[in-house]
């Protein structure tokens, strides 16, 4: 008899998609492999957390062509790049939590692109 918890699904191991759409979760935080997550997921989680990543990626790719630009300005190129860290990491946290939260500042934009 399988334990289970106070929902009646019975515990233990995840199924092995969960890790399949952990690992899109994670990639989706990771530059140009966001775009890739946005492809091979399938259900809403791994979408959620691609479209936060390809946003974030853009704004990875609109600093560094800033960055490109205008040498002058390099302390605030390295906090946009410190900033642009920050947010893969909590959002890798996140995903490996578990959590569907919007990143500060970039999880309001993803709607305004739409992805679907």
């Amino acid at each position: 008899m399988d334990p289970q918890n106070n929902s009646g699904q019975p515990m233990g191991n995840p199924p092995q998609s969960s890790d399949h759409n952990l690992v899109l979760g994670v990639l989706a935080y990771l530059g140009p492999l966001s775009i890739v997550s946005y492809m091979m997921g399938k259900d809403d989680f791994t979408k959620f957390h691609a479209k936060q990543g390809i946003v974030l990626f853009g704004l990875e790719v609109i600093v560094w062509i800033l960055a490109s630009m205008m040498y002058s300005i390099w302390m605030l190129i390295n906090v946009l790049n410190l900033a642009t860290l920050i947010l893969s990491i909590i959002g890798i946290v996140n995903v490996i939590q578990g959590h569907r939260k919007e990143l500060p500042i970039i999880g309001g934009l993803t709607g305004s692109f739409g992805l679907k």
